[in-house]
């Protein structure tokens, strides 16, 4: 993937990797290949998500204590 990878990205590669092995046009040579990035994407994917919760919760946090005092 040439573009920078972001969590769109990522999702939109998962979608077309799971389309592909769907209407099984993944050949055997390739599987593996793809059930690689997969999981790399996934797991990108993930991290991209916990990381956006602790940021999401931090600024909640800020606002809970400007909004204490």
């Amino acid at each position: 993937m040439s573009e920078t990878l972001n969590y769109a990205n990522a999702m939109a590669e998962l979608s077309a990797i799971a389309e592909a092995m769907e209407d099984e046009s993944i050949g055997i040579d390739e599987l593996s290949e793809k059930v690689k990035r997969a999981a790399e994407l996934i797991a990108f994917c993930q991290d991209k998500l916990r990381s956006t919760e602790e940021d999401v919760r931090k600024v909640i946090a800020k606002m809970d204590g400007k909004n204490k005092k």
